[in-house]
C-alpha cells in the first residue's frame, strides 16, 4: 500500500561543489556553492571566520586552518577557489593575507582538494562582466545568480560566494 499524499521533494543533486575563500587574518570570508544537474547554482553556506587582533598570529592562523578544515569536512567540496594575493601599498597587510592563504592552502592540501586561484579582477569579470566593477555591482549579480532576496552578508562572505561562482562559471573554459 502506498501513501500518495506523502511524497517529499528530493534534495538537489550537485554535480560540483566549490568552496570560495576570501582570505584575511582578521576576517576570512567563505561561500559554498553547489551546481545542480540543470546548471543552476545553489548557495549551501556562507559566512566569515573572525580572529581576534589581540591573539598571537600563530593562534589566529590555527583558527583559520581549523575552521576551513571543518568546512571542507562538512561540505566535501570538489575544488576550493581562493582569491589571489593582491599587492597593494600596505606590505604588512599583504604579508598577513599571505599567511592566511598559507593556512587555507594547507587545509586544502591535507584534505586532497584542488585549489584554483583568481585575481579580484577575474572574479569581477566573471560575475559582473567587467573587471573593474564596483563591490555593490558584484554583490547584486551574486544575488541575482543565486536567486536570493538579498546579497549575502557580510561583505567578506559575499566575496567568498562570488569567488565560488566565478570558479563554477569559468572552470570549464580555464584551460582552453
Amino acid at each position: 500500500m502506498t501513501d500518495e499524499g506523502s511524497a517529499t521533494a528530493q534534495p538537489p543533486v550537485f554535480t560540483r561543489i566549490v568552496l570560495g575563500v576570501d582570505p584575511g587574518t582578521a576576517i576570512t570570508g567563505y561561500g559554498v556553492v553547489g551546481e545542480t544537474q540543470d546548471g543552476s547554482f545553489e548557495l549551501l553556506a556562507c559566512g566569515v571566520i573572525r580572529t581576534q587582533a589581540h591573539e598571537p598570529m600563530h593562534l589566529r592562523l590555527k583558527e583559520i586552518f581549523q575552521d576551513l578544515t571543518a568546512l571542507i569536512d562538512e561540505f566535501q567540496p570538489d575544488q576550493i577557489a581562493v582569491e589571489k594575493l593582491f599587492f597593494g601599498r600596505n606590505v604588512t597587510t599583504a604579508i598577513s593575507v599571505g599567511q592566511a592563504r598559507g593556512a587555507i592552502l594547507l587545509a586544502a592540501a591535507l584534505a586532497s582538494v584542488d585549489v584554483v586561484e583568481y585575481t579580484p579582477a577575474e572574479v569581477k569579470q566573471a560575475i559582473a562582466g567587467y573587471g573593474n566593477a564596483e563591490k555593490r555591482q558584484v554583490q547584486e549579480m551574486v544575488r541575482h545568480t543565486l536567486g536570493l532576496a538579498e546579497p549575502p552578508t557580510p561583505d567578506d562572505a559575499a566575496d567568498g560566494v562570488a569567488i565560488a561562482i566565478c570558479h563554477l562559471q569559468t572552470a570549464p573554459y580555464r584551460y582552453l
